[in-house]
């Protein structure tokens, strides 16, 4: 087995890497990690026919990519259709759901993540710390700034937003 050398490699990266990117387009959304990926394997073999061969792996690893992207994608959306809402909303209901997803989205993400692993979860502060690699001192003072911000920028407990004025 004949590896491919440094100079070799290098003058085929330059020559033929944009081509293999413009080739994977078609089939993938991440055409570069897919011509990386086939210059990596290059690197452990020499084909006979290099550039043939590089061509059949990006084409059948953008084709493998597209096709776990795409059973990605459905499973997702089933998981997403099966997934509990946050709020049920009904007429007797004092907060609308849409805006209090508006509201928990509006947080920044550390905060917004102690909330809901707080209250939906039902985790303690030592659980979420844990969990989130922070201290309970810190999981509890993120969760509390959330708080504070839902109260300051959000109308508890119709939870509109407020307007200046």
């Amino acid at each position: 087995m004949h590896l491919v050398d440094q100079e070799l490699l290098s003058r085929l990266l330059d020559e033929h890497s944009a081509a293999l990117v413009l080739y994977a387009q078609q089939w993938c959304v991440q055409p570069e990690d897919v011509v990386q990926e086939a210059f990596i394997r290059l690197m452990r073999q020499r084909p006979a026919n290099i550039v043939g061969w590089l061509y059949r792996v990006v084409r059948n690893e953008a084709i493998s990519q597209s096709r776990s992207q795409n059973r990605r994608s459905r499973h997702e959306a089933a998981a997403g259709a099966n997934r509990q809402a946050w709020f049920n909303t009904t007429e007797d209901n004092i907060l609308d759901a849409a805006a209090a997803v508006a509201a928990l989205n509006s947080l920044p993400i550390a905060e917004r993540e102690v909330i809901v692993l707080r209250l939906w979860s039902g985790l303690s502060f030592q659980e979420i710390g844990e969990l989130i690699g922070k201290s309970t001192s810190t999981a509890h003072r993120w969760y509390e700034a959330g708080l504070v911000s839902l109260r300051e920028n959000w109308c508890i407990p119709c939870l509109t937003q407020k307007t200046n004025g």
